[in-house]
């Protein structure tokens, strides 16, 4: 039977609707496709006032987070020098609330985003990171001494008057971590056999670290702890400030557009305690480990702040099941640190690095993230 007139013209009429809306559709997405390249493009970084011609695309702005709020977060991106669309995205972040929480706040939106939304998070890693307030405290105070920097007395104070398993400790132990904190004066916290940089500037927001939630609570009461960290070259933190205070680096990283009148610091006090820092983040990772995300926690051995023994201590109360013991790993013709592996975690020491790994041995540093996105185990025999 032929379909009537009416239904020819009613088909007539949804499939023109149907033409009309996904030309629309075409348009908006071409339009979005357009506005979203524009962004991109106006990102673009050409050029650094004082540094070298290089051979990679790289961006930098605002990401909007809060608009009504005028809050937004700075990014500063670098692409692959090749097949960029091939490659994974590694993001670096430093200092806290850090790279477990973000892991574990992916995982669980995972389960109910949909495809277009889904992130597909293979791993993480975390260098000299704050784990658990008590473990982290006590390898450090044993650290120190093992390191010669405190003297028996001291040692004997703190462990007769402390007690880090309590957030709150009495007059007499605050007195014996005063007197630990006094050799850090004098010497780098942050790389134990570094000079310290004689030429520091005299502003005071320049010399201290005022992010409390970055320590245990105990110890971020001390201005030892919030110490500013120096590298390789001692001064290199102060150099930094000055460079990117600059106009004209300022301007060509697309930052500062909003013209606040007083200077960039790497912590500028803003924020002077967390009341939500937790005690332990060793639940997070036990978490992220049944939920199948790779883990390497790696530790430069100079480092006085978090040390490699605060991290031994830490993940040992883990309990995890190891399946490749403390075996050497290789950069080149030597020893790169010492290696040793569980069930869903790696840990990883990096010889005469500091609190930034990077800072201090960057090509051992870049070894590690390169066998670490690769999936592979770092080299134990010299090449």
């Amino acid at each position: 039977m032929a379909p009537s007139l009416g239904c020819l013209l009613l088909l007539f009429l949804a499939l023109s609707s149907v033409t009309l809306a996904s030309a629309r559709l075409r348009e908006t997405f071409i339009y979005e496709d357009w506005r979203a390249e524009a962004e991109r493009e106006a990102d673009l970084v050409d050029s650094l006032p004082g540094q070298p011609e290089i051979k990679f695309r790289q961006y930098a702005g605002y990401v909007t987070v809060n608009e009504s709020h005028g809050r937004a977060l700075f990014y500063w991106f670098f692409e692959a020098q090749s097949k960029p669309e091939e490659k994974p995205v590694l993001l670096w972040l430093n200092g806290g609330h850090y790279v477990p929480q973000l892991a574990e706040k992916i995982l669980d939106e995972n389960k109910k985003a949909p495809k277009e939304n889904y992130i597909n998070l293979k791993g993480f890693m975390i260098g000299n990171a704050l784990l658990d307030d008590d473990t982290d405290q006590t390898g450090m105070i044993d650290y120190a001494w093992d390191h010669a920097v405190i003297s028996d007395g001291v040692l004997h104070n703190i462990k007769k008057n402390c007690n880090f398993s309590m957030e709150e400790q009495t007059l007499e132990c605050s007195m014996a971590m005063d007197d630990y904190y006094d050799v850090y004066n004098i010497i780098d916290m942050y790389s134990l056999y570094s000079p310290t940089c004689v030429d520091q500037p005299t502003n005071s927001t320049q010399q201290k670290w005022r992010i409390e939630g970055a320590a245990p609570k105990f110890a971020s009461k001390f201005d030892g702890w919030h110490k500013k960290p120096a590298g390789y070259d001692p001064c290199v933190s102060y150099d930094t400030e000055a460079y990117l205070n600059q106009p004209g680096v300022q301007k060509a990283l697309h930052a500062n557009v909003t013209g606040i009148p007083y200077s960039w610091t790497h912590c500028s006090g803003a924020i002077s305690n967390w009341g939500d820092a937790p005690a332990s983040i060793l639940p997070t990772i036990r978490k992220l480990i049944q939920g199948g995300i790779r883990i390497w926690v790696y530790s430069g051995d100079t480092d006085g702040r978090i040390p490699v023994t605060a991290t031994r201590l830490t993940l040992n109360k883990l309990g995890l099941h190891i399946t490749q013991d403390w075996t050497p790993w290789y950069n080149h013709k030597q020893v790169g640190g010492w290696t040793i592996n569980y069930d869903g975690l790696n840990f990883v020491t990096v010889r005469g690095a500091g609190h930034q790994v990077p800072t201090f041995v960057p090509k051992q540093a870049l070894q590690l993230i390169e066998h670490f996105l690769a999936n592979r185990d770092l080299p134990k025999t010299d090449f």
